[in-house]
């Protein structure tokens, strides 16, 4: 079965609201001031002009917060906005901060189904949907061994049984081979899915040359192909008409088909895949490659949506030219369904290749916003009022030496009314700084929302290289210029 690249997962990075930030050269011990421009830059002077201008406000979606209600809270813009971006001195109390519950646990990724094991490390999954196909297999199965050994009666189902189990252990042979040459290349496996239409291996990245995407699509039809020739080897000993030779028969042809099916040149299955291979190579870009496989994929959809039906009418399959109308609508709905399979993945392809394009637009330092630093015992209410002073939407917690400590939390300072935010100081709002919470400034694509799905928060300390303080990145802007992305035509 097709092996599938699964998409970087922003779902994964806690999305709850953040919206104060920051960007500069290192916090020194006594700075109240602004220390940044409006992109992370030194504000402009004699010496330092700013690169870029600050980012404009944008209004605030929540009308129930009366300060936040006519404010906004400044998106950074795309590169290359031409909007104003003059309005960046508004105070942090009143710019953007929405009213927010304690952020809830973010829930575990589901699995998928039955967890069956972990070959080679990579869970595989069961899903419910595998029961309805076993059922169905059992029960068709079934009736074709009653023509062939009436004298099984009942026990055919038992046999049926084993012959739907053991397809998909074949199936999940292929699925494994996919598996081992995506971790020879030392591409990570989220994990293998059998379902209803076979099984499903979800790569997390794709292939980096062609050549390595090709062998990797290859190795799954290859196997089943294998497979096919194993079970034909192990039927020529055994005495035909008997149960071990009809569920070696029924393996090698099932394997065969999924050999032969997988081989076709469209995405989402494996020939799609090797098909964008050999595109990517003559013309070098991949983009180009799932372009033309995917738009295949879509005409194999529209030729499996009219031409099976016709061609098990006719007999071509091996069936009975004297169907009946209720043959005839079973052919016609298993065609609509494997039509639309192979129509909605050569779809998502198409969209999984555009966001993959535009992942390196994903910059930290770009998304990254301004903050100011201040002391473990500043009130908030002083805080937020240097903020203001300096432009800024993050308050960053020092020590006496300008040593980053923990990052203020915009939802806990929403949490706090303003008469008492002149008696709240601000280290008993902020959230401590771990080693996953400072991510570099350098980071893009899909480096980045690797970085910060390994340690979840709302907010990261972005630091330079050099280790000097950039400033505060919030994974909710993460998650808007991803969604960006994935709407921005090729």
């Amino acid at each position: 079965m097709p092996e599938r690249t699964a998409p970087p997962r922003p779902h994964t990075i806690d999305p709850r609201p953040f919206r104060p930030a920051t960007r500069g050269r290192r916090f020194e011990r006594g700075d109240t001031v602004d220390v940044t421009g409006g992109n992370g830059q030194p504000r402009p002077d004699e010496n330092h002009p700013a690169e870029h201008p600050p980012a404009p406000p944008t209004p605030n979606p929540d009308p129930e917060h009366e300060h936040a209600r006519d404010q906004g809270r400044p998106d950074r813009p795309e590169p290359g906005d031409t909007a104003d971006r003059t309005e960046h001195d508004r105070s942090l109390a009143h710019a953007g901060i929405a009213r927010t519950d304690p952020p809830p646990e973010r829930p575990k990724e589901p699995g998928g189904g039955i967890l069956m094991g972990r070959p080679f490390g990579v869970p595989v999954y069961v899903a419910p949907s595998w029961f309805l196909v076993a059922a169905l297999i059992t029960w068709v199965f079934g009736g074709q061994l009653d023509r062939v050994l009436p004298e099984l009666g009942a026990l055919r189902y038992l046999v049926s049984l084993f012959f739907a189990v053991a397809f998909y252990a074949s199936v999940l042979v292929h699925e494994l081979a996919h598996v081992i040459a995506a971790l020879r290349f030392k591409l990570p496996v989220r994990r293998i899915q059998l379902q209803f239409f076979g099984g499903v291996s979800e790569i997390e990245k794709e292939a980096e040359t062609p050549g390595r995407e090709f062998v990797l699509a290859f190795v799954g039809p290859l196997l089943s192909l294998v497979l096919a020739g194993v079970f034909y080897l192990a039927l020529k000993p055994v005495e035909p008409g008997t149960v071990p030779g009809v569920l070696l028969a029924g393996l090698m042809i099932s394997n065969l088909i999924v050999a032969i099916f997988n081989l076709l040149p469209g995405l989402p299955l494996d020939g799609g895949r090797m098909l964008r291979a050999v595109v990517w190579k003559i013309t070098g870009r991949p983009m180009t490659g799932t372009v033309a496989a995917a738009w295949v994929g879509r005409a194999l959809a529209v030729s499996v949506l009219i031409g099976l039906p016709l061609l098990n009418q006719s007999g071509t399959l091996g069936g009975d030219r004297d169907v009946s109308g209720m043959d005839t609508v079973t052919d016609a709905l298993l065609a609509a369904i494997l039509a639309a399979i192979i129509w909605t993945g050569a779809g998502n392809s198409l969209r999984m290749a555009r966001l993959r394009e535009h992942l390196p637009d994903l910059r930290a330092r770009t998304l990254t916003r301004r903050a100011v630093p201040v002391q473990s015992d500043t009130p908030l209410s002083e805080g937020l009022r240097r903020a203001n002073a300096a432009g800024a939407r993050a308050l960053v917690v020092v020590d006496a030496d300008g040593t980053p400590l923990s990052l203020v939390r915009e939802a806990a300072i929403v949490g706090i009314p303003e008469h008492r935010r002149p008696w709240v100081p601000v280290s008993e709002l902020a959230q401590d700084l771990t080693d996953g919470m400072r991510v570099s400034a350098e980071l893009t694509g899909e480096e980045l929302l690797d970085t910060l799905r390994a340690t979840p928060a709302t907010e990261y300390l972005v630091i330079e290289n050099t280790g000097e303080i950039y400033g505060v990145l919030s994974a909710a802007d993460v998650e808007k210029a991803f969604v960006k992305a994935m709407a921005r035509p090729t």
